[in-house]
């Protein structure tokens, strides 16, 4: 058997893949256990944390970029959202060609994606949006011949660093210093939020100026809520109070604060005096300047803040800041796919099948009807003209998965049905069911002088007919924008001013797609001049 080799060009090494190189210790470099550098954390401090990254050692950066995700709600939030939302797209599997070996390799690696832990595992390899960087251990079973990745293990980002000499190649840590990782173990997947270090890529690293400057605007939310939140109270005492009657006064005071009841002589008095309206300004700017540095964090995160509040808005921006986040989607989705084509599905084929000279590829694409639809649209006209495609092709696109031998097939519609006189094999438009076994007694072809005769009265009702019926459906993507508008606007006035919005949303496809059927049914009728009785 030739030597097998990863994608690096290092030779894998059989006997290592059982075992697993990256696992904790409970004493060593490698502890479960860590820092909180997050307690007492200051703007010196977290500039000094960032460059100890940059230089080799970024346990603090990743403890904190960890502490972030527990402390901030907000950071939680959208970190989260925009991780789950890539975890949860449908993973295709795209073959190299229709040669048996070619689909047989890509079958391999559809059956090992429909292992239910399969989300889990790409979440915790996503954690790289936030840190930069992720490394899982691939835990190897093999049973005789074959090999079978059985799970995805996240290990500790603090227990791997970067080669100081290029800051891209990752070691781990070990006892004697930092180790090569074994060929075929390791799943690294690195998001960078702009082009550069790796370590410097994470999202928490744009994060961090923002939240360590909400928690001191929280601090002092908190002291002011403190300090204006509750009424003055105020004792009073009359001229000839003694010493003794003052500390009655005070600890009466004080225990309503405490306890909400006391006890004083009749003719001792306490008012309680009301936060003024300036306490509540003051309130509010802590609350706004808040609400600032979490916007902030949404566009880092997501791109957008549209999707995380509601403050009003236009139809098209919040379509805008939808694409936004589907671009990142898409761009997180393709780097996913890369990741694990090259450290996953490569060394999967490799030591099942051997060195391959192509591979299929894992897709993760958004899941967008339209394109679907206006793909399977623009390719039938084609293929009715003679486009070769390959199936597996059109099947990986649309997420088909092969079909199986013996199994009960789809096919297309009005196969098996006699053709009308003149009608071609695979006519992409078929015949309405008015015009299926009518028999007429000659077929006219127009020419100078000929005059067409109408079409049999009988097939164009039927027609009719047909198309009364599925106007609704074919109606309904036009008439849907402007139902949702009726419901959601608040007045007349604000429907009005809104309708002309709705032309770019009414979908017309169906609709044009019933005309030019019922056109071409009818044009075709009149050609075959359909009697009026059928034999």
């Amino acid at each position: 058997m030739a030597k097998l080799l990863d994608a690096y060009g290092r030779p894998l090494n059989p006997s290592l893949l059982r075992e697993e190189q990256a696992a904790p210790s409970v004493v060593g470099v490698r502890s479960i256990l860590g820092g909180h550098p997050a307690q007492g954390l200051t703007p010196d401090r977290l500039t000094r944390l960032l460059r100890s990254s940059e230089h080799g050692d970024a346990t603090a950066y990743l403890e904190l970029a960890e502490e972030m995700e527990e402390k901030d709600l907000h950071y939680l939030s959208v970190l989260g959202t925009r991780k789950r939302a890539v975890a949860q797209l449908e993973i295709t599997v795209e073959s190299a060609s229709d040669e048996a070996t070619d689909v047989a390799n890509a079958d391999l690696v559809r059956d090992w994606l429909r292992r239910e832990e399969l989300e889990d595992e790409i979440f915790d390899i996503l954690d790289a949006v936030g840190k930069g960087f992720s490394v899982t251990e691939i835990v190897w079973e093999s049973s005789g011949r074959a090999w079978w990745p059985q799970r995805l293990k996240r290990r500790d980002p603090r227990w791997f660093e970067f080669d100081p000499a290029d800051g891209e190649t990752l070691r781990l840590r070990g006892a004697g210093g930092p180790e090569d990782l074994w060929p075929g173990k390791f799943a690294i997947h690195v998001v960078a939020a702009k082009s550069g270090l790796p370590i410097r890529g994470g999202l928490a690293r744009a994060a961090a100026w923002s939240w360590l400057f909400k928690n001191y605007v929280l601090k002092d939310w908190i002291t002011y809520v403190e300090v204006h939140g509750q009424p003055l109270r105020v004792g009073k005492y009359h001229e000839g109070a003694t010493e003794k009657d003052k500390e009655i006064l005070l600890r009466a005071v004080a225990n309503i604060g405490s306890d909400a009841a006391a006890i004083m002589p009749q003719s001792m008095l306490i008012e309680f005096v009301e936060a003024t309206k300036g306490g509540g300004a003051g309130a509010d700017l802590y609350e706004r300047f808040a609400n600032w540095l979490d916007r902030q964090v949404s566009k880092a995160v997501l791109g957008q803040t549209l999707t995380t509040e509601v403050s009003g808005g236009s139809l098209a921006a919040a379509r805008v800041h939808d694409e936004v986040r589907r671009d990142i989607m898409r761009a997180d989705a393709r780097q996913l796919a890369s990741s694990l084509n090259r450290d996953v599905l490569r060394p999967l084929i490799d030591l099942n099948r051997g060195m391959q000279a192509r591979y299929p590829r894992i897709r993760i694409d958004l899941p967008t009807s339209g394109d679907l639809k206006l793909f399977a649209e623009a390719l039938a006209p084609l293929v009715d003209r003679g486009l070769r495609v390959e199936q597996s092709v059109v099947r990986d696109r649309m997420g088909l998965p092969d079909p199986e031998e013996g199994s009960d097939l789809l096919s297309p519609l009005g196969a098996g049905r006699d053709l009308a006189p003149g009608a071609t094999a695979g006519a992409s438009t078929p015949l309405p069911r008015a015009l299926h076994g009518a028999r007429p007694p000659g077929l006219h072809t127009p020419g100078a002088g000929h005059v067409c005769h109408a079409a049999a009265p009988d097939a164009l009702d039927d027609l009719r007919g047909e198309m009364l019926g599925e106007w609704r459906l074919a109606a309904a993507p036009m008439a849907d924008p402007v139902r949702r508008l009726l419901e959601e606007a608040g007045s007349l006035e604000e429907a009005r001013d809104r309708l002309a919005e709705l032309i770019g949303e009414m979908d017309l496809s169906a609709f044009e797609d019933l005309l030019a059927r019922g056109s071409f049914s009818a044009r075709l009728a009149g050609r075959l001049e359909a009697p009026l009785e059928r034999d």
